[in-house]
């Protein structure tokens, strides 16, 4: 069995406030990706970089407080690749992958296009970059995505889904590229595969009500190559603790690392 957990933090150092590392040691969990850590390298204490004997791997963006991404093994990978080899967006510390056997589980964290159309245009450059790194990668290996996409694929996926049509996350396109990426590339959306249910998110806005009302969005995935897939047993969003605007997704595969 494998457990493997994302989790986007909103700040690594406002989470562990807020307890994750503690919640962290108690998840048994073999792998856990983390996305936005919004720190560098020097920021990063033992307990960010090392929780419970876990080992760390992390990609920091240039900018100062600003994105980054990482993961947690429980096992040490046989190699670990930082950057998928975007000379616009490795320096935003958006993939960290780790590979063990025939095996690679990839940390991404999409980028947002909520602030501004420069940012939308930024992130549909990202989704040109990364689908043909994607599609190359499920080639060669068995492979698990987890990250903050920022994109919600189907009306199941978001509370209010009519007045969404024309704001970043829901756009059109966005979902067209994740049906792309499951329909012709060959992904599993593996939650989707194990839970049907509607009103099953993972972010939600900070304004009003929406935490409490439940008025969210699901756009925090584990993608995975169909071999995998297919080893997915269960699958959790965690709400009980909030961390930070995002919640916790675990998913449980009968595949040993």
């Amino acid at each position: 069995m494998m457990r493997v957990i994302t989790a986007n933090l909103n700040g690594i150092r406002s989470a562990a406030k807020k307890g994750f590392f503690d919640w962290f040691g108690q998840q048994d969990a073999d792998v856990v990706c983390v996305q936005e850590v919004k720190c560098s390298q020097d920021d990063m204490t033992p307990e960010f970089l090392a929780p419970h004997g876990y080992t760390g791997y992390f990609q920091h963006a240039v900018k100062k407080g600003y994105s980054g991404a990482g993961l947690y093994t429980r096992r040490e990978p046989d190699e670990v690749v930082i950057g998928f080899g975007s000379k616009e967006f490795d320096p935003e510390g958006r993939y960290v992958e780790a590979r063990f056997d025939g095996l690679s589980i990839v940390s991404v964290y999409v980028p947002s296009g909520s602030s501004g159309d420069d940012r939308q245009q930024a992130k549909f450059r990202f989704m040109d970059e990364f689908m043909p790194h994607l599609a190359a990668l499920r080639k060669t290996r068995e492979v698990i995505v987890c990250g903050d996409v920022n994109i919600v694929h189907k009306e199941i996926d978001i509370k209010n889904w009519k007045s969404n049509q024309k704001n970043s996350g829901c756009l059109p396109e966005e979902r067209a590229w994740l049906t792309k990426l499951f329909d012709d590339i060959g992904y599993v959306d593996v939650f989707r595969r194990l839970d049907q249910r509607p009103e099953q998110y993972t972010w939600w806005s900070n304004r009003g009500q929406a935490y409490a009302k439940n008025v969210g969005w699901r756009i925090d995935y584990q993608i995975a190559t169909p071999g995998v897939a297919e080893t997915a047993k269960s699958t959790s969003i965690f709400r009980d603790i909030k961390f930070s605007d995002h919640a916790p997704l675990t998913v449980d595969y009968a595949h040993s690392l």
